[in-house]
């Protein structure tokens, strides 16, 4: 069983800064891709950014230069520091892994239960 949980959501003034983690646990052997996505009120969910085993990190161009991904191997942990916020940077921000567990099992898709983000003056 592998388990995602994410935390650090809150409210912010716009021009704010927020930090969220996201701790996979379980049964694992290799954690391939750790991101996160985001979902808009009344909107889909989107892509915000992703850091793969190799080091790569990939962003959504709304998000460039404001925001930073990063993560900690041994703490299997993934990290988005976000700063200078605005109001549509609002939404349930998830995080999105990519495994193989210790079983040989991958699991492509793996969400957390998402944590809320508020940027309002």
């Amino acid at each position: 069983q592998v388990q995602v949980v994410e935390s650090g959501g809150g409210s912010v003034q716009p021009g704010g800064s927020l930090n969220l983690s996201c701790v996979v646990s379980g049964s694992i052997f290799t954690i391939y891709t750790m991101g996160w996505y985001r979902q808009p009120p009344g909107q889909q969910r989107e892509f915000v950014a992703d850091h793969t085993l190799s080091g790569t990190t990939n962003y959504a161009d709304s998000v460039k230069g404001r925001f930073t991904i990063s993560r900690d191997n041994a703490k299997k942990t993934i990290y988005l520091t976000m700063s200078n916020l605005k109001p549509e940077d609002t939404g349930v921000y998830y995080c999105n892994v990519f495994v193989r567990s210790t079983s040989g099992e991958t699991f492509h898709d793996l969400w957390g239960q998402g944590t809320q983000v508020t940027v309002s003056s």
